[in-house]
């Protein structure tokens, strides 16, 4: 299974490029190209990862189709160390007019995009760290999503398809767009419960708790890490022991130890995260994912490689939402398994959230699961 393994460090390694146009068999950028020299530079897990870093390097392949002299070349990082991250960027900016960055260790590279004004950066689920007094930068656009809305979206169908009436969400680590995520998801399932007249439950391991950013205790099921699959099947067993009979998964690699804990068992589903990952639900003649929670972050990135060329580019910090589709589940025909009753619930569940009359908590927007406006006692 090929979690989201976002929330790792970058740095490292060369992949090799891609460079549409051309017949390199190794796809390496081409020096004579007179299109954007793009590079993306991601976790450890790459730009094939099925997942997080291949739904972003679609959003350039996706460019590049439309702009055969545009080259891309991937990076991988391998030390993990945040400082080491940037300073790979700072070293690589001179041969590149546009670099992508996917993940919330890469805040950073703000302070490389005020050394290099005539260079593009987008970096992406993560707000520019402050360089000095400095917080907004006109050569970099950045954008976090709300994986609250998705987790909302999820938790929902989780509440509508549970048999047992005990749904969890397993997690990486607490940074903000997981916690996002989870408290999302909690809301969906207190929505459910009080608008659909659902009894179900959303459980936590005490021991697998999570801290924010902060230092706060925000609960969940926090493996600690995204790379750790044997961690994350010993969660999901315990959950599962605890009668879940749904796991929404946001664990990185980590989610795969999650995934075989639910094939094993046999009568556990998953919901994916971020992507649609309806193939890794697939055990024999049956799948086992009920739907994924999707950011279209593809979408964004091309739309940003676009404005560079057309020479519409405006940097800034932009929460991607619902509001821009940027958010939603998989519902399409044959990548589910949820039921036409649930679907039409989420319909309308999705132009609530779209409209803003439903807005769930995130980690940091004053609200918790309990509390969320949406529940008709908030209304």
């Amino acid at each position: 299974m090929k979690f989201k393994l976002f929330a790792l460090m970058l740095c490292g390694v060369m992949l090799g490029g891609c460079t549409a146009g051309t017949d390199d068999s190794n796809n390496s950028a081409s020096e004579e190209s007179t299109g954007l020299k793009i590079a993306i530079v991601t976790s450890p897990s790459g730009v094939d990862d099925g997942n997080y870093n291949e739904n972003n390097y679609d959003g350039i392949l996706a460019y590049i189709e439309d702009h055969p002299d545009a080259t891309v070349t991937a990076m991988q990082e391998t030390t993990g160390d945040v400082t080491a991250c940037i300073q790979m960027v700072s070293d690589i900016v001179a041969d590149y007019d546009v670099i992508v960055t996917p993940g919330f260790q890469f805040a950073g590279v703000s302070s490389v995009a005020v050394e290099n004004p005539d260079k593009k950066f987008i970096l992406v689920d993560a707000p520019p760290a402050p360089v000095g007094d400095q917080t907004e930068f006109d050569n970099l656009y950045s954008m976090e999503f709300a994986e609250e809305e998705a987790g909302f979206f999820v938790g929902v169908a989780a509440a509508l398809e549970t048999e047992t009436n005990v749904v969890a969400i397993i997690n990486g680590i607490a940074f903000p767009s997981n916690v996002n995520a989870q408290y999302g998801f909690e809301c969906g399932v207190n929505y459910a419960n009080e608008v659909f007249g659902t009894d179900v439950e959303v459980i936590e391991l005490p021991s697998y708790s999570g801290v924010d950013v902060t230092g706060a205790n925000v609960g969940g099921n926090y493996v600690g890490t995204f790379s750790d699959p044997a961690t994350g099947k010993i969660v999901a067993n315990n959950l599962i022991d605890q009668n879940a009979d749904v796991l929404f998964v946001f664990a990185g690699a980590s989610g795969g130890g999650a995934l075989t804990a639910a094939k094993e068992t046999g009568d556990v589903l998953i919901i994916g995260a971020d992507v649609d990952q309806y193939e890794d639900g697939q055990m024999g003649d049956k799948n086992i994912m009920l739907t994924s929670a999707i950011k279209a972050m593809d979408l964004n990135v091309e739309l940003l490689l676009n404005a560079i060329t057309d020479g519409t580019f405006e940097g800034g910090h932009h929460l991607r939402k619902a509001d821009t589709d940027s958010v939603s589940y998989a519902h399409a025909d044959g990548r589910h398994l949820m039921s036409d009753d649930t679907l039409a619930k989420l319909e309308q569940v999705y132009a609530d959230v779209k409209s803003g009359k439903i807005v769930p908590a995130s980690n940091f927007n004053g609200l918790t699961p309990d509390t969320f406006t949406g529940l008709p006692s908030a209304q």
